[in-house]
């Protein structure tokens, strides 16, 4: 009688499961990660985080299904990118258009602190819950810029840098004290545009004239109360009356699932199909460089191997079942040789008649957009960072410092140039002709290939070169990209440059069985070429500050020199 009770309890569940209605969740306080995990390290750390393309392709999925009732997204405390932020309000707005219910819960936007960004992500919500302790830290945009200068030249540090051209400003915080007008004014556009995208988004959102938001930003922060009153939030609740509240709107039998649960049990359930037509999905995250992509297991960040990139291209494009490719790329640039390296490749695969797209996550600058614009088509957020066609190289010259802590050094060379990269003296003359010679070559490179590959005159892209960041939006304007929006736009235009169906099925390349994974390549042709690695750095968690500080970004041992876009 006891087994019986079990069974039929049993089947009901499952019964329910299968026909309940449902109400999506996402959890945003460990933040979301852009990318698929590219090596065994990255699947550990990442274990506990969402993809937003997983999300993302939830959320399509669920607009148009009927057992969806509702989304409720709690954001937390761990920062989202701009860009990124505006990639999931899109597919919240669109959610909501389909007549879902929406719902947004935090503890605080900002504890006694700022928080513009996540309140604009807010924004986007049908309902926003806020708990009554919390605060709404909408402030408004602030960039800071710090300079090194008088601190290093008070350590006898002095850095010997050459740029191109104006807007390059990178080298200024060692170089310089203060901003320049140019570097001055590029940053004052930046804020003035994310604000602009700001102030509209919450007006839209909540329903407020533009000009009532800007009026509230200068009287931000604000407590829980003061935030209601406002219009800003709908109602102060702690997690369970909010979640209560949602469940029963939906309906009191209704089911919690994650979007990512959502979108992997949709997968599940389609069967692969042996010769199916596909969009690849090649992402690219991290500085560019040489070599493998992949992360150190000591911190400092993924990187863009140019090697992993390229073979991923190549796997691509070779494959007669990939009949278009949208590359991902989130990055601040890097070396100008790898970057140059990957542009190859994509201008290889536009050759072979397949369609490049390239979605720019929260940053695509300098060599981020050097291998973006060769594609076909360059799709950002407004607020992703994007541009910056320029350079920057020298050292840093320590020889003061070293002679203050009693360090000498002797050199014996052979060639007049043979220490030309030594960070004991400055450059001669002589050198920094070819400094300047090797400056001029890789600008004029970067800009005549951004003219080419968005049809400008060399003059219009010059101008707008310069070594300038601009926001997706302006760059939008300008010419350098070519649309608004998203990774989902991008996977839909290159189906439809493709000529294939609406709902045809990405694939993230390469994309290797288990047994592919483990055993090495038999080539640099070979699909598992294309795998990531992980790095062992001597800086460790420090190999973003080396780089920042001239240091060569694989460990001490390297001889300094290091030419970089950023």
């Amino acid at each position: 009688m006891d087994a019986t009770k079990v069974i039929t309890e049993t089947v009901d569940r499952i019964r329910q499961r299968r026909s309940a209605p449902l109400v999506l969740e996402l959890d945003l306080t460990e933040g979301l990660t852009d990318r698929p995990p590219a090596d065994p390290l990255s699947a550990i750390m990442s274990m506990r985080r969402a993809r937003l393309s997983d999300v993302l392709s939830g959320l399509k999925r669920a607009r148009q299904d009927s057992r969806v009732k509702g989304l409720i997204v709690k954001i937390g405390t761990n920062p989202l990118g701009l860009a990124m932020v505006q990639e999931l309000r899109q597919a919240v707005v669109r959610f909501r258009a389909a007549g879902k219910l929406t719902v947004v819960f935090a503890e605080t936007f900002g504890e006694f602190g700022a928080g513009t960004v996540p309140y604009y992500l807010a924004s986007a919500f049908e309902r926003v819950y806020l708990q009554p302790s919390g605060d709404v830290g909408l402030t408004g945009i602030s960039l800071e810029q710090r300079f090194v200068k008088g601190t290093l030249g008070k350590l006898g540090v002095e850095y010997e840098l050459g740029q191109r051209h104006e807007y390059k400003t990178a080298a200024n915080m060692f170089t310089r004290d203060h901003m320049t007008e140019p570097h001055r004014e590029s940053v004052a556009r930046l804020a003035a545009s994310v604000t602009e995208q700001v102030v509209a988004g919450i007006a839209d959102g909540r329903g407020l004239d533009p000009a009532k938001v800007r009026e509230l930003i200068d009287q931000g922060p604000f407590i829980g109360s003061e935030a209601v009153d406002a219009g800003l939030v709908d109602r102060l609740a702690y997690r369970d009356e909010v979640y209560a509240e949602t469940k029963k709107t939906a309906g009191e039998d209704a089911l919690l699932l994650y979007v990512s649960r959502y979108h992997r049990n949709s997968l599940a359930r389609k069967l692969p199909h042996p010769g199916e037509q596909v969009v690849a999905l090649v992402q690219g995250s991290g500085p560019v460089k040489l070599g493998r992509s992949g992360r150190s297991p000591l911190g400092g960040g993924g990187a863009m191997g140019s090697d992993t990139i390229c073979a991923a291209l190549r796997a691509a494009r070779r494959d007669d079942h990939v009949k278009a490719v949208v590359f991902r790329v989130d990055s601040p640039g890097g070396s100008y040789v790898a970057s140059d390296a990957i542009w190859r490749e994509v201008v290889l695969t536009r050759e072979a008649g397949k369609p490049v797209i390239v979605s720019m996550g929260d940053l695509a600058a300098s060599g981020g957009y050097f291998v973006s614009m060769a594609a076909d088509v360059i799709i950002a957020q407004p607020g992703t960072l994007t541009g910056s066609i320029g350079v920057f190289g020298g050292k840093p010259v320590i020889g003061e410092l070293l002679d203050r802590i009693g360090v000498t050094s002797e050199t014996v060379s052979e060639g007049a140039n043979a220490a030309m990269f030594s960070p004991s003296h400055g450059f001669s003359e002589a050198q920094w002709a070819r400094v300047d010679a090797w400056l001029d070559r890789i600008y004029d490179d970067f800009v005549g290939k951004a003219a080419q590959g968005r049809g400008l005159t060399r003059e219009r892209a010059h101008e707008l070169a310069r070594g300038r960041v601009w926001t997706g939006s302006d760059a939008r304007d300008g010419g350098l990209v070519d649309e608004l929006g998203g990774l989902e736009d991008a996977l839909a235009l290159a189906r439809k440059r493709a000529g294939l169906p609406a709902d045809a099925p990405v694939r993230t390349y390469p994309k290797l069985h288990p047994l592919e994974r483990l055993r090495p390549p038999e080539s640099s042709e070979d699909r598992a070429a294309a795998l990531a690695r992980v790095r062992l750095e001597a800086w460790g968690p420090l190999a973003g500050l080396a780089a920042e500080l001239g240091l060569p970004s694989y460990g001490p041992l390297v001889l300094p020199g290091t030419w970089t876009i950023r």
